[in-house]
């Protein structure tokens, strides 16, 4: 055993005579990352102080004074001058300590009908629902109006859309980016519809199986909670973060896919768009550099956002039933994916916002590569011809064109039309245009501009 004598001062040394060992007390203790719970843990500490001299379990000087050292405790942790001990195993603890220090007996009575069990739970939940809806929504919803800003300005611009990064359809900028958008909206609406899971209170549960001192876990309740069903499920409960971490990976997923083009855009080969220079770097050995570095930091961190949940996964999957110590390794992958979000949802949106799309560039590839091939066979279609031979032969004509070194758009009609008698009559040149193209899908999910300037509209609303 370690040296340090009696294992006093701690919440659960009463049984024991002897300090813990030294590596086993350093594997255990926690304040070095559990501390960022301090506002929910004193938020719960000031209503069981209230509950317990409602029922009279304490005198209401008694309160009075808890109340005055937890609004001291309050000054410290908010101005950084709260001094955690060797001997702070967690915060609950801390707190408690400070409380004794400052309260006296009075702070010694606080602990009744409360574990370290449901309060753990209680200040995760609302630590985490209170970042969810103060900073990542913010950030989300403001990189979701950054795009659809740049949307608005490009809602005509004629550009490439891609299949396996092959040229295949023109669409038109502003639905591109309008893709990333609706991306991000489901991650807003995953991330708001957990929160109603999180505003659960697991106060008065206790370690597992409430207490016998009549606590009623009503009076505990903050803005938009319930009180949880079952005690032990209270405890042992761990959805939420879990909930979190799919939201977070799943944002991270569709920041990287947006970092990934950003990075393929402004490359030479693509030549779409410039990053600003507030977003770029450059190199130390080649001169003339300019690399899109926030956009790759970004689709790097989804690695971490990943493995934030499968961390927590693997620590859950085993458990009976209900606290067990390996709990303690919830609450860092939270902490991780709720601080990796607060840096890259700033960092991407002022990158979206800086970015200089070339519309010559877009408009001059938008309908290379026989990107107008499947209009010529969906116009056969109209003219009766089945679908299957009518792809079978614009296939053959594009065949045709490559022997030849051409596009479609490039084929001379007195060679077209031989192979495609049932376009005689049909307006040839509107029919390989990207401009008609884009006009011809208006009345679909496709991407004409009267399409995308709807969608704009709609996102719009749900920014609020």
């Amino acid at each position: 055993m370690a040296d340090g004598g009696p294992a006093e001062g701690r919440l659960w040394g009463g049984r024991f005579t002897d300090a813990p060992d030294q590596a086993a007390w350093v594997l255990g203790r926690s304040v070095h990352f559990d501390l960022r719970l301090w506002r929910d843990d004193l938020a719960g500490s000031l209503a069981h102080a209230a509950e317990l001299a409602r029922l009279g379990l304490i005198s209401e000087a008694d309160r009075e004074a808890i109340v005055g050292a937890i609004e001291a405790v309050r000054v410290e942790f908010a101005s950084a001058t709260f001094t955690f001990l060797d001997t702070d195993e967690d915060l609950h603890g801390a707190v408690e300590r400070r409380l004794i220090e400052l309260a006296g007996e009075a702070g010694e009575r606080l602990r009744a009908g409360r574990s370290r069990n449901d309060q753990i739970a209680a200040d995760l939940r609302r630590y985490l629902a209170r970042e969810t809806l103060t900073v990542v929504l913010p950030g989300l919803r403001d990189l979701q109006a950054a795009l659809i800003d740049r949307a608005e300005q490009t809602a005509d611009w004629p550009a490439p859309g891609y299949t396996h990064l092959q040229r295949a359809q023109p669409v038109t900028l502003g639905h591109h980016l309008l893709a990333h958008a609706w991306a991000l909206d489901r991650d807003a609406g995953r991330l708001a519809d957990a929160v109603g899971r999180m505003a659960v209170s697991t106060l008065t549960a206790g370690a597992l199986a409430g207490t016998t001192l009549g606590l009623d876990p009503q009076r505990y309740l903050q803005d938009r909670e319930t009180v949880a069903d079952n005690s032990m499920d209270a405890v042992a409960d761990r959805d939420f973060a879990v909930e979190f971490l799919a939201a977070a990976a799943m944002l991270g997923v569709h920041l990287s896919r947006l970092g990934e083009e950003i990075v393929l855009w402004s490359s030479a080969e693509f030549a779409w768009a410039r990053v600003g220079d507030a977003f770029s770097t450059g190199s130390s050995i080649m001169p003339q550099k300019r690399n899109p570095d926030v956009a790759e930091l970004v689709r790097g961190k989804s690695g971490r956002l990943i493995g934030d949940l499968v961390s927590l996964l693997v620590t859950l999957k085993g458990l009976p039933l209900t606290y067990n110590r390996d709990l303690q390794e919830d609450k860092e992958p939270v902490f991780d994916a709720v601080d990796t979000l607060r840096l890259v949802l700033p960092a991407m949106a002022g990158t979206v916002r800086s970015l200089t799309f070339d519309r010559k560039r877009l408009a001059a590839t938008a309908g290379g590569g026989f990107a107008l091939a499947t209009d010529v066979a969906e116009e056969l279609v109209r003219r009766g011809v089945p679908f299957r031979q009518a792809h079978e032969r614009v296939g053959a004509v594009v065949s045709d064109c490559e022997a030849r070194g051409i596009d479609i758009t490039e084929m001379p009609s007195e060679a077209l039309l031989p192979a495609l008698p049932e376009l005689a009559g049909a307006d040839v040149a509107d029919l390989l245009s990207v401009d008609g193209a884009l006009r011809r899908r208006e009345a679909s999910l496709g991407p004409a501009p009267a399409r995308v300037r709807e969608q704009i509209s709609r996102l719009r609303a749900r920014l609020g």
